[in-house]
């Protein structure tokens, strides 16, 4: 790497003449030329270092100068005397123990060249800092020194030491706990770990993690969630279970705005991106963030690639990974333990059907489970009944709310929570949640609930699936709207939490809806229907490890190998060859998320005109895009694209600092549109059909 970097680096400004030098072309052109059997890979990383990976040849919609382009372009001479000035080794080959699969050589040869590109733009990133450091006669960027792996598992231990096993599912966790943390010291690779919702997968799977780097000398753990909601959620628990060194130790990555990489690259600017390159001993980070990353061409994005080697990586629901990629996913992931000394934890409840065994097309091998046998875990958490009861109207349902004090209901879609909970907010203790409300709101509903809970009263709740992503309520009865077996076991957690009630008297009933208006996105329609198959099959024990295999290995037969990689970038990359790897078209075509969501700013108090005190001053304060979405996070709602334009259009949202950022931070303006029943809310058909699909 030192050799990519001083060549990138040392070609500026040695041109016949005193020409500019287009150093980035010239570099990849000399890398090529001296390191036959690695040289493309680096030509990539020198070319692209600036605006990005460019494709290998020239395709469609591409932003970048594919990389034959740039080498085949005429330049200025360049003036023999650089190599005086440069010292370089005599070879560069693959790293050393490097495993080459034939199955998928292109897509190697992909992955090693981003991480080899985020070494470069990371260095990149720091010399520019240092450099404008000196300029303002500051002092360079100092290594950052975190607390060490050691001290951080010291903490970790005294505080699961300090857990009292007083009911039979705290027992039951604490078993869990010494069993997996007894597996430590397992040489890296492939984990699973199948325990049943409120079995402590997040501690136990972190304690793992630590002793699991600790033994093996490996730099971090990467804890990476399905959902941006409970991102903060999780770094706060952590860092309260690493006390004072929690603040320093966990770094979490998420953000609804995007960095801009278009403007002044090479200046003061450059440092003000402050993206992260992932060198703190704890990330919290999202789905997103982590796999997009490892799919991408930009700089930024690239830069911490280097540090997910020689990591832990926990991927906490691991069932959630989008089905039009996971094959992909899939790859990456066996790659990541094959060649970058990264172990990978599966920690789920609803363990997916991944495993070449199980018939996946290319699947992981060689898994190792941590739990202690997981069948035996499934009987022995079971504190609730789950069945199918067939097909409610939406007077049946609001009926269930008459006839139920504490009941949990979740629908499928934000349009179908608000209509039941206005059927019911005369009822006593009635609460709605939805993603249209922010995160700090929904936070503030949530503690209400499980105050009114803790307190015995009456307590209904209408929900969309948020409210499965590790939030921590107990009810004795929960209605759950069809969906997916996975699904319906996150919502199964919610009932019966504890284990204190008579498992009889805890029920978690799914329902078909007979109001054709609150059908599901077609996705979930066929979720839906291949639980009921499996459902047919499996009679009243709906959770069982059989029944959840069944579900995952329908599921995926059904999609077959073509949509469970339907941008085909796995073919995309087989077809290709090393001179012409398609980076720039993958980082376009993979996405997480298709629809486009827009955040907006809700700076208001629910159900007020008043702006939140510290919104305000976070608006005033604004000074670079990062900082700033650190600081609204909480305050974000996002929305469907053509939502927004209207809103928008109807003066109803305002650009902060419109001239440095343009529109990448709206404020919403109208306090009347932000309630505290039903969040951001509109009349307008308009935005009603832009939302209809949204879940």
């Amino acid at each position: 790497m030192n050799s990519t970097y001083v060549i990138r680096d040392c070609l500026k400004g040695w041109l016949e003449g005193g020409a500019r030098v287009d150093h980035s072309t010239w570099g990849a052109k000399k890398a090529i030329e001296l390191y036959p059997q690695i040289g493309l890979l680096l030509a990539y990383t020198i070319a692209g270092h600036h605006a990005g990976l460019a494709n290998g040849k020239a395709q469609e919609k591409q932003k970048l100068t594919s990389l034959e382009s740039r080498l085949l372009a005429d330049l200025p001479q360049l003036h023999e005397i650089w190599q005086q000035e440069l010292s370089l080794v005599d070879q560069l080959k693959l790293p050393a123990g490097f495993i080459a699969k034939k199955d998928r050589g292109l897509f190697q040869l992909s992955l090693l060249t981003r991480m080899i590109f985020s070494c470069l733009v990371d260095a990149d990133f720091i010399d520019t800092d240092n450099f404008y450091r000196k300029v303002e006669n500051k002092p360079l960027r100092d290594i950052y020194t975190y607390p060490s792996l050691v001290e951080l598992n010291n903490r970790l231990d005294k505080l699961l030491n300090s857990f009292k096993a007083d009911t039979q599912v705290k027992q039951l966790r604490r078993d869990i706990l010494q069993h997996v943390q007894a597996q430590a010291e397992q040489s890296p690779g492939l984990f699973s770990l199948t325990v049943p919702t409120g079995g402590g997968k997040s501690l136990t799977s972190l304690s793992f993690a630590l002793q699991h780097a600790i033994k093996h000398g490996m730099k971090r753990v990467i804890y990476v969630i399905p959902f941006t909601s409970i991102v903060e959620q999780n770094a706060a628990v952590f860092r309260g279970a690493f006390g004072e060194l929690g603040e320093d130790a966990v770094l979490e990555h998420h953000s609804a705005f995007e960095d801009d990489e278009s403007k002044a690259l090479e200046s003061k600017e450059k440092r003000q991106l402050a993206m992260q390159n992932w060198d703190a001993p704890i990330i919290v980070t999202t789905s997103v963030q982590f796999f997009e990353s490892l799919f991408a061409n930009r700089p930024s994005r690239c830069r911490k690639l280097h540090n997910i080697a020689n990591s832990v990586v926990i991927l906490d629901e691991v069932q959630t990974l989008p089905l039009n990629l996971l094959r992909p996913c899939v790859t990456l992931l066996d790659e990541l333990a094959l060649n970058y000394k990264t172990s990978l934890v599966l920690c789920t409840a609803t363990q997916p059907a991944l495993n070449k065994e199980q018939g996946f097309f290319d699947g992981f091998e060689n898994v190792r489970e941590l739990a202690p046998n997981p069948i035996e875990l499934y009987e022995k958490l079971r504190r609730v009944n789950v069945r199918h009861i067939g097909a409610l109207t939406d007077e049946e349902l609001a009926a269930e709310f008459e006839g139920n004090d504490q009941l949990l209901c979740i629908v499928n879609n934000r349009r179908h929570a608000r209509s039941l909970y206005q059927a019911i907010a005369h009822l006593p203790g009635t609460f709605h949640l939805t993603t249209l409300m922010y995160a700090k709101h929904r936070s503030e509903v949530l503690a209400e609930i499980r105050q009114t809970l803790k307190s015995g009263k009456p307590c209904r709740v209408v929900s969309t699936s948020l409210i499965e992503a590790g939030v921590d309520v107990d009810f004795p009865l929960v209605l759950r709207a069809e969906a997916g077996l996975d699904s319906i076991a996150q919502a199964a957690g919610r009932c019966n939490r504890e284990g204190i009630r008579d498992i009889k008297k805890s029920e978690t009933r799914v329902f078909a809806t007979e109001n054709e208006d609150w059908a599901p996105p077609p996705e979930l329609k066929q979720f839906a229907q291949v639980f009921r198959s499996v459902a047919r099959k499996h009679g009243e024990d709906l959770l069982s490890l059989e029944a959840v295999e069944d579900y995952f290995k329908q599921l995926y037969w059904q999609k077959g190998e073509q949509e469970l990689d339907a941008k085909n970038l796995l073919g995309l990359l087989k077809s290709s060859c090393p001179v012409s790897l398609p980076f720039e078209k993958i980082a376009q075509e993979f996405k997480f998320i298709e629809s486009n969501m827009l955040p907006v700013i809700v700076p208001f108090i629910p159900g007020t005109n008043r702006v939140q005190p510290e919104i305000e001053a976070a608006l005033k304060d604004l000074e670079y895009a990062p900082s700033a979405a650190k600081k609204l996070q909480t305050y974000l709602v996002q929305i469907p694209e053509r939502a927004f334009k209207e809103l928008k259009k109807n003066g109803a949202l305002y650009a902060v600092g419109k001239e440095r950022f343009g529109e990448q931070f709206m404020r919403l303006e109208n306090p009347d549109l932000y309630s505290a029943d039903y969040g951001l809310h509109w009349g307008n058909p308009v935005f009603i059909q832009a939302q209809s699909s949204v879940i």
